[in-house]
């Protein structure tokens, strides 16, 4: 029954979903220029699927290199502040207000400095996922027990060996939360690079389709979106999987119950 609901009834959904859409747009004899069925975009998938993979491609790298940024800048960052409250209390303000800004302010502003390369969507994408990979390991690396801590330090371990043998693996699945949140958004900031100015990605095919009324190609260049974040979200999981074997045990132990 488990399997059934975890796997099969979403997939049951979206086929009804789908299939009330493609009704829906017969019935009613909605024209392909405004709403194209299901069954259209299925065929500009498999029609257009070479320069959908291009751009595809495009911006996947972007959205994996902001992660990567966002990850390699974050993490050390939550440590800090956490080691050092002068430093949250300093820099928490700034992190909370990178993300009042809205990202379409900023993005002219990337493109200008840093070009219409690659570089303005993958810091795009960066600050997108910054906020979840930094709010998420700082609250995991407070939520250690005090008296695991406490124990370590009974045992004489320095303050390094704390953070490294109980702080940062206790913050593991906190880290992992924001990551599998942050490298699903990553494609909000990719894309909104791409409409801002680029030359490829699927954020700049679907201006172009757009623009030539190509409503079709741009619901595919959204599944491309869409796929590429499940995909990614999914990989994130697999990671956690296997760099907690402990959950993985728990995990396994509850389902057994």
């Amino acid at each position: 029954m488990q399997t059934f609901i975890k796997y099969v009834l979403p997939v049951l959904i979206l086929l009804g979903v789908l299939g009330i859409w493609e009704f829906a747009v017969h019935y009613f004899k909605i024209e392909h220029f405004i709403l194209p069925p299901p069954s259209k975009i299925v065929v500009t998938l498999y029609e257009e699927y070479e320069r959908l993979l291009k751009h595809s491609w495009v911006t996947l790298q972007e959205m994996l290199l902001g992660f990567l940024l966002a990850v390699s800048f974050g993490v050390p960052l939550a440590i800090l502040m956490f080691e050092f409250p002068t430093l949250e209390k300093a820099f928490y303000p700034y992190v909370i207000g990178s993300q009042t800004v809205p990202v379409f302010a900023i993005a002219p502003l990337l493109v200008t400095w840093l070009g219409f390369g690659i570089a303005s969507k993958v810091m795009m994408a960066a600050i997108i996922v910054f906020f979840a990979i930094v709010l998420n390991t700082l609250d995991g690396l407070k939520s250690t027990d005090p008296d695991t801590v406490n124990l370590f330090r009974i045992l004489r371990a320095t303050r390094w060996q704390i953070l490294w043998k109980v702080r940062i693996p206790s913050a593991l699945p906190f880290i992992f939360s924001g990551a599998k949140i942050g490298i699903s958004i990553s494609t909000i900031g990719a894309v909104i690079g791409e409409w801002v100015g680029s030359s490829a990605g699927l954020g700049h095919l679907m201006l172009y389709a757009n623009s030539n009324v190509e409503v079709s190609l741009v619901f595919a260049a959204i599944f491309c979106l869409a796929f590429l974040g499940v995909s990614l979200f999914a990989l994130m999981s697999l990671l956690e999987r296997y760099a907690m074997p402990w959950r993985r045990h728990q995990n396994n132990m509850q389902d057994i119950r």
